[in-house]
């Protein structure tokens, strides 16, 4: 077993996995950039070196600089998260050159899968059924024939990446051009790969996932599903497992193309495939996460397994000590992202100094957190703050203490989509499990919070003291984010 780890990651995550190596006695590393010096992670650490300033390119995506952390810290490995360079081949591999162990699959499924038109070719050969689509389309005249070809609604997406980005919807010919252009462009930014292809669209799809966990000695379980369906701009906020819709059937299948698709690439650790599943019940690969995913709490909730130990013991050598048999879910699991952001305008970032922060707590409900009372959240990284994840034993126990955990989440400093999640839980369509990838846009074309929302956070803060307000009703010195300076003059009743 490991000795002392690296863990190549900020905020919840690298709290998370300094979490988990300690509990199988691992001491930790953390890096961090100039703005996160005094972070939860930094301060969770046995140890910890600064990798450079804020820009990630020039800490948290410096290769050389976390490499050179590792070794001087006299690490025998690195956990990468995700993010950042959880999935950069070219990381895997230098780690491994230095004589580090990389906590995550070898560089060769890295990059096997991460080049989303390989990656749909392998599995195809080995079963697993792929959207219709037209791999590397390299001109934009190509387009109206395959538009022939296709039908439209078509979806040009970048062959490298994820996350959303270089990914647009063409519903006629007029869009085609300005659609490829921009996907281009934005592939490139991203992922320095402007490579295009071109699928059918499906209609209100489901996302629906399969946790995987492989050791290096060829043998591969799943440990079920989770459905991920509730999404802005093509990244997800509320996932739950198991799906309200998947029969045993089908369920069958899809964790059979899971471990296929695993087993194609020879894949050791944790991995999640990831499917659409049409109206029709018909599913279809959409690509593998080469790391541990995001709302792997939910799937640790319900199985009883966990994820980020199993990671350490396989990247150790260890046999997966888990036969398919053993892997038994109980009850149902939801998770929601807490992000620092405003959902009334269109979930734009909304950074700001953390004021007062009371996180929920109870029976069946867990926080990852990685965030503190005034830490300052600022826009160099994702907006992410938290994960909050609940267990009931049956789906609506587990929606009810959803938004009551939610209710009890208080976050002043910074705008927080909770009033928007606790909404899109409390709404018919949710509550009757009917659910895919343009629920919000259906939905909630337009949103803002409900008056209740905004006064209990005034409320809130009047309670634990942040910045309270003059006898004019409003404090000169209240941040743009205060309740202070968006209720208006007001005062609690006496008595």
């Amino acid at each position: 077993m490991f000795t002392r780890v690296l863990i190549a990651n900020r905020g919840e995550i690298a709290v998370r996995l300094i979490r988990g190596c300690r509990e199988i006695g691992i001491d930790t590393v953390a890096i961090y950039s100039e703005a996160d010096a005094t972070a939860p992670h930094v301060l969770a650490a046995d140890d910890a070196v600064c990798v450079g300033p804020p820009p990630s390119a020039e800490s948290y995506l410096s290769i050389e600089r976390i490499i050179e952390a590792a070794q001087r810290t006299k690490c025998d490995a690195v956990h990468p998260g995700y993010g950042f360079l959880s999935e950069n081949p070219v990381f895997a591999h230098a780690v491994g050159d230095a004589g580090l162990k990389f906590i995550g699959p070898r560089s060769e499924a890295i990059a096997a899968m991460g080049d989303k038109v390989a990656a749909r070719k392998r599995v195809a050969a080995v079963g697993v059924p792929v959207v219709p689509a037209v791999e590397e389309v390299a001109d934009v005249g190509q387009l109206p024939r395959l538009a022939a070809e296709i039908g439209y609604p078509m979806l040009i997406k970048a062959a490298a990446g994820g996350g959303g980005k270089g990914m647009r919807i063409v519903r006629n010919e007029h869009e085609l051009a300005p659609a490829f252009a921009a996907a281009g462009r934005e592939a490139t930014a991203a992922f320095g790969d402007g490579r295009l292809f071109v699928e059918r669209y499906l209609d209100r799809p489901r996302h629906v996932e399969v946790q995987v966990l492989a050791d290096e000695h060829g043998h591969i379980v799943h440990l079920g599903e989770r459905e991920c369906s509730i999404q802005r701009r093509h990244q997800k906020i509320i996932e739950e497992t198991p799906s309200p819709v998947l029969t045993p059937a089908l369920r069958t299948q899809m964790t059979a193309a899971a471990v296929a698709a695993a087993r194609s690439v020879d894949y050791a650790n944790a991995g999640t495939v990831e499917f659409l599943l049409d109206q029709d019940g018909r599913f279809y690969f959409l690509e593998m996460n080469t790391r541990l995913q995001v709302e792997h709490p939910i799937t640790e909730l319900v199985t009883g397994i966990d994820l980020v130990h199993a990671q350490v013991r396989i990247a150790a050598g260890e046999r997966l000590w888990l036969r398919q048999e053993d892997v038994q879910a109980r009850g149902h699991a939801i998770e929601c992202r807490i992000y620092a952001e405003d959902a009334a305008r269109h979930f734009l970032p909304s950074p700001g100094l953390i004021q007062c922060l009371h996180e929920p707590k109870g029976p069946g409900v867990r926080v990852d957190s990685g965030i503190r009372s005034g830490f300052e959240v600022t826009t160099h990284y994702d907006p992410m703050l938290a994960k909050l994840a609940v267990w009931g034993d049956t789906r609506e126990a587990a929606r009810r203490r959803m938004l009551c955990a939610l209710g009890d989440y208080i976050v002043l400093g910074c705008t927080t989509a909770i009033p928007f999640l606790i909404e899109v839980l409390d709404h018919p369509a949710f509550v009757a499990g009917d659910t895919h990838t343009h629920y919000i846009e259906e939905h909630f074309p337009t949103w803002h919070p409900r008056e209740r929302h905004r006064m209990i956070a005034a409320i809130a803060a009047a309670i634990e003291g942040v910045r309270p307000p003059t006898s004019a009703g409003v404090s000169s010195a209240a941040s743009p984010a205060s309740p202070w300076t968006t209720l208006g003059n007001w005062r609690l009743g006496q008595g």
